[in-house]
C-alpha cells in the first residue's frame, strides 16, 4: 500500500495539538510570559495571528492563520523561515511547536495570473506612504481626484491618500479650479506582493524583507 499524506485531523493529533483545549504560548524557556511580551488582548490575539507564506522561490503567498501553518509544518509541507520575535513556543499537552512568523512551502506552487490589485483602503494607503499627496501630512482618509459627484471612477487612478483638512477644502472641486497640481500621477501598484499587503492591516516587521519597499 502507498503511504498516503496525512489529514489535517491525523497530523495536529500526531503533534497532541487536537486536543480542543487551548495551545499555550510560552518562552523558549518553558515558563509563561511576562505580561510585557503578551500580545494585546492574548487569547484572542493568538487566534487572529497571522504568517506569512512563502513558495519556494521566497515569494509571499499569503498571510496564513497561525494554526494552519502549524499544520503545514507537522505535515512537513513547510519549514520555519523567522520564528516569533519574541522567542515564543506554542505548547500541547505532549508537543512543543516554535511559533512561526515566516514560513517557505518545501515544493513550488505554480501562482496563476492574477489581474489588478484590488483597491483597498490599506493598499492605497501604504501605496502613498500613508501621506497626503496634496500637502504631505499624514493621510486620514482617501480623495477622488476627479470627484464621484462629477462622474469620477473609484479606481487606483482617480484615488490618492488625503487628509482631512485637504479632503474638506477641496470637497468637489477640480484640481484645476483650485490651482492644485499632483506630484505624480497615480496609478495601480505592481507586484504579487501588493495583493497581500491590499488585505492587510499591518505587517510583522520580519515580513518586510520579502514584501517589497513599499512595504517599509
Amino acid at each position: 500500500m502507498p503511504d498516503r499524506q496525512p489529514t489535517r485531523q491525523q497530523a495536529l493529533k500526531a503533534a497532541g495539538l487536537a486536543s480542543r483545549a487551548p495551545l499555550c504560548p510560552t518562552s523558549r524557556a518553558g515558563a509563561s510570559p511576562p505580561e510585557a511580551d503578551r500580545p494585546p488582548g492574548h487569547a484572542s490575539s493568538w487566534r487572529k495571528r497571522r504568517v506569512l507564506l512563502l513558495n519556494t522561490t521566497f515569494e509571499p503567498l499569503t498571510a496564513l492563520p497561525l494554526r494552519r501553518a502549524i499544520v503545514l509544518l507537522v505535515c512537513g509541507k513547510a519549514e520555519v523561515v523567522h520564528g516569533d520575535s519574541a522567542g515564543m513556543v506554542l505548547h500541547s499537552a505532549n508537543a512543543s511547536v516554535e511559533v512561526p512568523s515566516v514560513i517557505r512551502l518545501s515544493n513550488f506552487v505554480r501562482v496563476p495570473y492574477r489581474g489588478r490589485v484590488p483597491l483597498t483602503r490599506a493598499a492605497l494607503m501604504l501605496r502613498d506612504n500613508y501621506r497626503c499627496v496634496y500637502c504631505g501630512a499624514r493621510a486620514e482618509t482617501i480623495d477622488h481626484v476627479v470627484p464621484r459627484s462629477r462622474g469620477g471612477p473609484h479606481t487606483w487612478e482617480n484615488c490618492v491618500a488625503c487628509c482631512t483638512r485637504c479632503n474638506h477644502r477641496k470637497a468637489d472641486k477640480t484640481l484645476s479650479e483650485l490651482g492644485w497640481r499632483l506630484p505624480v500621477a497615480p496609478r495601480a501598484p505592481r507586484g504579487r506582493h501588493w495583493r497581500l499587503l491590499a488585505g492587510l492591516s499591518e505587517a510583522d516587521p520580519q515580513w518586510l524583507p520579502y514584501l517589497g519597499e513599499s512595504a517599509a
